[in-house]
């Protein structure tokens, strides 16, 4: 037998197979590839969520950078529950082909949950609201449905009743050969959170010293500041709530020595509460009652006072595909000198203007008539440079703006970690 002709012929056809297979293998892929080009183009609005992780993890889809170019636009909103999770709302408006073809999915979050437990919840809840549209698309062939066996449970009994508590502390310390900067902080809430009720008690307190050596001579100062609150909230209907809130506070800053507060108040809200991480329109109105004592006298020669007082605060939060936009507006007034009132603006505006562009813009200010703990006489400079004591003022106001403009390429499916994200070092720590 001719072993040498045999080795050839088996040499040939293992060559003969290895490329069957290997066209097989190529004429798959480009079919898949051909497929994904017609997968469902969407835009992923989520400040939070881990971008780079979802497009791993969800690769049925095409990732645009642009609102206008994708058929599917995902609008993830959040607001906390009362058991210190979140509830996350993915909200899927169809665009282009898929006009008019909308759906929500809410994915809600533990307190004990963490980062890689969150992102892989949002995952799955993104892949319950994309499988519809990828199902009208040709890559729907490639989908595979499964359903986990649902597991038995008995009744859950809550021993803590919905309470919620949390205790923390904080401790700063930096320095340089001439100064020496400490910072303290403590804090407790406990908060239970119903569908009627709301409840949350806090205390917290925060301890400044700083030190500095100059010409010889060492320059000490200090700030303590404490308080306690309390909100108690029922639930009437989809537009309407009632509260009471109450606080007890002692500042350095404010000449405080002690102040204490209690005022029962009312809120209508426009849009039904349940769309609250959507839209909110609120109408707050507050009658508060506050019994002071001063560490020092006042500019008005006063050491305690019991005060009335109003205020009633709107409040404007929308979050859409053209952007978001957060304002509120509110004013305040002593009952026994109308003179002694304030005035709050603060807004925050997001646009999507054109294909791109984007624009930005935060600030607020007040207009300020009711300072009435102003220490009588003179803040020394030391008072004045590392801000130890309220000065008399009528207005304060911030102003911060943006613009941005992005072009080229509209996929963003590629995921390239190397050298992280920036593309430079992997992690930065700056101390200021």
């Amino acid at each position: 037998m001719d072993y040498r002709h045999l080795r050839v012929t088996l040499g040939s056809i293992l060559l003969l197979i290895f490329a069957v297979l290997s066209a097989s293998a190529q004429d798959a892929t480009a079919e898949l590839e051909a497929l994904k080009k017609s997968a469902p183009k969407v835009y992923l609005d989520c400040g939070e969520c881990d971008i780079e992780y979802i497009k791993n993890e969800i690769s049925f889809v095409n990732y645009v950078r642009d609102r206008k170019e994708a058929q599917v636009h995902i609008l993830v909103t959040t607001q906390h529950t009362g058991s210190g999770g979140r509830e996350y709302t993915l909200t899927f408006l169809g665009q282009n082909e898929f006009s008019g073809i909308d759906d929500l999915v809410r994915y809600f979050s533990k307190q004990s949950d963490t980062q890689d437990d969150i992102r892989k919840g949002l995952v799955r809840s993104l892949k319950q609201g994309l499988a519809g549209y990828a199902a009208r698309t040709p890559i729907a062939s490639r989908l595979i449905v499964r359903a986990e066996e649902e597991a038995r449970s008995a009744d859950i009994r809550d021993r803590w009743d919905s309470w919620v508590f949390n205790i923390g502390g904080e401790g700063r310390f930096n320095g340089e050969e001439s100064s020496l900067r400490n910072n303290f902080g403590f804090n407790l809430t406990a908060n239970r959170i119903t569908a009627d009720w709301k409840l949350r008690i806090g205390f917290s307190s925060h301890f400044d010293k700083d030190s500095f050596t100059y010409d010889g001579e060492e320059i000490k100062s200090s700030q303590e500041n404490y308080s306690a609150d309390g909100l108690l909230v029922k639930s009437l209907g989809d537009h309407w709530s009632a509260g009471l809130s109450f606080a007890a506070a002692s500042s350095t800053y404010d000449n405080t020595r002690r102040r204490f507060t209690i005022a029962p108040a009312v809120e209508f809200n426009l849009f039904p509460y349940a769309e609250s991480t959507r839209r909110q329109l609120r109408f707050l109105y507050r009658l508060q009652w506050e019994n002071v004592r001063y560490q020092e006298a006042t500019i008005y020669d006063r050491t305690r006072e019991s005060l009335w007082s109003e205020s009633l605060s709107i409040t404007l939060d929308l979050k859409e595909k053209w952007g978001s936009i957060s304002t509120s507006l509110s004013g305040s007034h002593y009952f026994h000198d109308l003179k002694f009132n304030r005035i709050n603006l603060f807004g925050f505006i997001q646009l999507n203007l054109i294909k791109g562009l984007n624009a930005h813009i935060i600030g607020g200010g007040s207009r300020i008539h009711d300072q009435l703990g102003l220490v009588k006489g003179d803040a020394s400079l030391e008072e004045i440079l590392l801000r130890r004591r309220q000065l008399a003022t009528t207005y304060n106001y911030f102003v911060m703006a943006g613009l941005s403009y992005t072009f080229g390429s509209i996929y963003t499916n590629v995921v390239n970690p190397r050298f992280g994200r920036a593309g430079g070092q992997g992690m930065t720590i700056r101390i200021d």
